[in-house]
């Protein structure tokens, strides 16, 4: 390893992220399975010569989220420093955010992940990062790996938690699955999805969705025709259709068109793993003749790459 730098020999270092929205859960992989989209948050940062914190942001959440030392991203970058035994530099933080808020979409995990990768850019040289180290580093921000897996790593990941930590496996989706994400104008709070859950449920309830989790992983990586019986659910969806009840009734009516249509991650999003674009517009219609609010269809195609950073020029 290099020799320890001071804050100071880190000064006018600059890097560029960009992190993918993700999709959790994906139906019956409650927790588990987590899918990387198309749809960005862009920052740059940049480690000051002189004390202070400089937060700017543009698109989704400018004027809403903090400006200070809370701010999600600063607070993951200062985690990540603090796990090597540092503290974070001054830095100036600009920020472009696309993914939408508190829509199930992983805005909070690509955030957390966006400051795990911002501080491991800035330490280039200097200090080291494992797959697992970054995984754990954002699982320990975010609660539970079934986001921060995908927004890190691309593609379709399935996450567990060992007693060393949270581990993944990082899948490649058949090209023939073309993910719709369909965002109402209302947002939904994962902590009250969550309380919505029982402590138990039935045996048949966990063997279903065990059989269907394991399906899911042959259609979208083998199989996308078995897409509307491999995203069926008994664990968790049923449980919160009480709290968005329109994004219920419209999953209920694409799933009766024969759209492989789940609740994104927390919901309110709805997520279309349809088999063809064609499926995608069929899908877009339905749910504008059906729904009573304004939704938001976006066709997006699947993350390969997942998290990058880049050095930023001086």
């Amino acid at each position: 390893m290099s020799e320890v730098a001071t804050d100071a020999t880190l000064a006018g270092r600059a890097v560029q992220v960009k992190v993918p929205a993700t999709s959790a859960n994906l139906g019956p992989g409650f927790d588990t399975l987590g899918l990387a989209l198309a749809l960005y948050d862009e920052l740059e940062v940049r480690v000051l010569d002189h004390p202070g914190l400089e937060i700017e942001v543009h698109g989704v959440g400018a004027g809403e989220v903090p400006l200070d030392a809370s701010h999600l991203v600063v607070r993951s970058m200062a985690h990540t420093f603090a796990s090597r035994g540092r503290e974070l530099p001054p830095i100036r933080l600009v920020a472009r955010n696309a993914i939408p808020h508190g829509r199930g979409l992983g805005s909070s995990g690509a955030a957390i992940v966006a400051g795990v990768m911002a501080a491991k850019g800035l330490l280039e040289g200097v200090e080291s990062f494992t797959a697992d180290d970054l995984l754990e580093l954002a699982t320990e921000l975010e609660g539970h790996p079934d986001n921060v897996a995908p927004a890190l790593f691309g593609g379709l990941t399935i996450a567990w938690v060992t007693p060393d930590g949270p581990r993944h496996k990082k899948l490649i989706v058949h090209r023939g699955v073309s993910p719709l994400v369909l965002v109402p104008e209302h947002e939904m709070s994962t902590a009250l999805a969550r309380s919505l859950q029982p402590a138990s449920v039935p045996h048949e309830d966990a063997v279903f969705n065990v059989s269907r989790s394991a399906l899911l992983v042959a259609a979208l990586i083998q199989s996308p025709e078995l897409l509307l019986q491999a995203t069926e659910d008994k664990l968790h969806q049923a449980y919160r259709a009480e709290a968005m009840p329109e994004t219920d009734r419209l999953i209920k009516a694409l799933r009766g068109a024969g759209h492989p249509a789940v609740v994104s991650g927390a919901g309110p999003s709805i997520l279309v793993l349809a088999s063809d674009p064609s499926e995608r517009a069929d899908a877009v219609r339905l749910v504008e003749a059906e729904a009573d609010t304004a939704w938001q269809a976006l066709p997006l195609a699947v993350d390969f790459k997942g998290a990058t950073v880049t050095s930023a020029a001086a």
